[in-house]
């Protein structure tokens, strides 16, 4: 049994059913980032899934110099805070340098660690000082029991509202693997276990100067984590995929994600009666 961590009114661990972290990859514009965040209300509000809206200000690890990375730190909080107050939603973004932990901390609930900085002390216990829930993204070079040394890092200092992402690990050649057996390792360590479904199906560099992904594997990913137990499901979301301007290859449809979200609390019935 996980801890349970509380993000404004949502709460993900314990016994409770898998919550949903959910967005476009990266804020693409201020309209279409409020229908993103409106829609996906609507749909996990529907069906009764607490939700945090995801979405990112600045990829600084993109792939090309001349990759699409965002509108930037202060334009992205100011749009994440507009999410915030207008849906009365929580809201996750990831931070990649020192200088955007303290301004990012008063806007977001969740403060995310990439999976590339996983391994980065300063940054972890840094973001953990502000007392923000934690999302730590597994790096895809790190075994499972490898994330224990992540969470130590964080919980050192006092703060114990942290999550772990499992997102798959490198198997060469642009290519990604996800062991199931991650899951129930990591969630051993008593904290919540979130299962990325979208950049699991990353293709890193696959497309020379972007990532490619196969997102037809999204949905049979996302049920098996379920029947694995996870805590909570991070999934990349766009109305239009293949128009995206970030990781659209493994970017799930919004018109898929009610039916696959349907499926994945039908098995979390048989496996969390």
């Amino acid at each position: 049994m996980t801890r349970e961590i509380a993000v404004g009114a949502v709460t993900i661990g314990g016994s409770r059913p898998f919550a949903l972290i959910a967005g476009p990859c990266v804020i693409e514009s201020e309209a279409a980032t409020l229908e993103a965040a409106e829609r996906l209300a609507a749909i996990t509000s529907g069906l009764g899934i607490p939700f945090i809206f995801k979405s990112s200000y600045d990829k600084a690890n993109r792939s090309s110099l001349r990759s699409y990375r965002g509108p930037g730190i202060a334009e992205g909080l100011r749009i994440l805070r507009r999410v915030k107050r207008e849906l009365g939603l929580p809201v996750l973004s990831d931070v990649h340098r020192y200088e955007e932990i303290g301004p990012a901390a008063e806007v977001l609930d969740v403060i995310q660690i990439p999976a590339f900085l996983s391994r980065q002390t300063d940054m972890i216990v840094e973001v953990a000082k502000t007392g923000r829930v934690v999302n730590i993204k597994k790096g895809q070079f790190l075994a499972p029991w490898d994330i224990k040394n992540a969470i130590e890092k964080a919980a050192s200092t006092g703060n114990h509202n942290i999550l772990i992402t499992e997102r798959g690990v490198s198997f060469g050649y642009n290519n990604l693997v996800v062991d199931m057996r991650a899951i129930p390792v990591m969630r051993e360590y008593g904290y919540p276990v979130v299962f990325d479904a979208t950049h699991a199906v990353q293709m890193p560099g696959g497309a020379g100067t972007a990532s490619s992904g196969e997102r037809r594997f999204v949905p049979s990913l996302t049920r098996a984590a379920v029947a694995m137990g996870v805590d909570a499901l991070f999934m990349e979301v766009h109305a239009c995929p293949d128009k995206a301007l970030c990781d659209g290859p493994n970017m799930l449809s919004l018109d898929e994600l009610p039916t696959l979200l349907q499926q994945a609390q039908a098995i979390e019935g048989i496996v969390k009666p």
